[in-house]
């Protein structure tokens, strides 16, 4: 696994095909375009995600515990397995999810 947890890495907002398997535990990638990326089993506990555009993104089995994805577009994006425990969700659209 990459470790990208590092602040260097906050405010990205460019748009990612594949981070499966990487560890983003606490970075700020809020208002990112992260539409259609395979983010399966990344690590994101504690991320700021707030706006993030994720719709139609493979989260599978990744970890979203205490990240902020308030306002965040899930919608068609696969979640099955996904850690949200604490997570805030407020204003995330989540239409389409596959849980």
């Amino acid at each position: 696994m990459i470790d990208v947890s590092d602040p260097r890495y906050s405010g990205e907002s460019r748009r990612y095909a594949a981070l499966a398997k990487i560890i983003l535990a606490g970075v700020n990638l809020s208002s990112a375009d992260l539409s259609g990326a395979n983010l399966a089993l990344v690590d994101l506990s504690g991320a700021d995600l707030n706006g993030v555009n994720l719709s139609g993104a493979d989260l599978r089995y990744a970890n979203l515990s205490g990240a902020d994805l308030s306002g965040a577009d899930l919608s068609n994006a696969n979640l099955t397995g996904v850690n949200l425990s604490g997570a805030n969700l407020r204003d995330a659209v989540l239409s389409g999810a596959i849980q």
